[in-house]
């Protein structure tokens, strides 16, 4: 018995030489498996898109969306359905899903891979080492001026003990 992979493969053998009737039942085979087959929904849905029945495909995109409602290509999907369809406002709708999705998944962490990587890692040079000194600069702004005996505010001079008043 063919594996959910084989029986896609071969589905999308027949979608590539547009044989989409036999594309549709093998896609329908793999869902009656596994219904939550994202790939093999959203390939149904193209198919019966590349058939011409626009209703159909918009029934199987929507399934799709439900099963990964933040994929980009589900939404792109409907919108490419629905503008063939001739409903141009959900269709401009799901374009613009896709692109939210689109900026949601730029949003994403990187690979656990390449978080390690150390290929990919940014060169780094080690911080200078700092020495404080034992002695902090003098701090001529803090500093008070000396006082006279009399502890008026003088000039730093000694004072010669004469009255300077005339």
């Amino acid at each position: 018995m063919p594996t959910h992979q084989e029986q896609y493969d071969d589905a999308m053998y027949d979608f590539s030489m547009a044989d989409y009737d036999s594309a549709i039942a093998k896609l329908k085979a793999a869902l009656a498996e596994d219904p939550d087959y994202f790939d093999a929904q959203l390939a149904l849905g193209m198919a019966y898109y590349r058939k011409g029945d626009y209703p159909t495909a918009i029934v199987e995109g929507h399934k799709a969306e439900k099963l990964k409602p933040n994929e980009q290509l589900a939404h792109t999907n409907l919108s490419l359905f629905y503008m063939k369809s001739g409903d141009k406002k959900t269709a401009e709708h799901h374009g613009l899903q896709a692109r939210i999705a689109s900026w949601k998944g730029n949003m994403t962490a990187p690979a656990a891979g390449a978080a390690g990587d150390p290929e990919l890692e940014v060169a780094r040079t080690p911080a200078p080492a700092i020495k404080v000194g034992e002695k902090f600069p003098d701090m001529p702004w803090k500093k008070k001026p000396p006082v006279n005996h009399d502890g008026t505010a003088g000039t730093g001079a000694p004072d010669s003990g004469k009255d300077t008043k005339p």
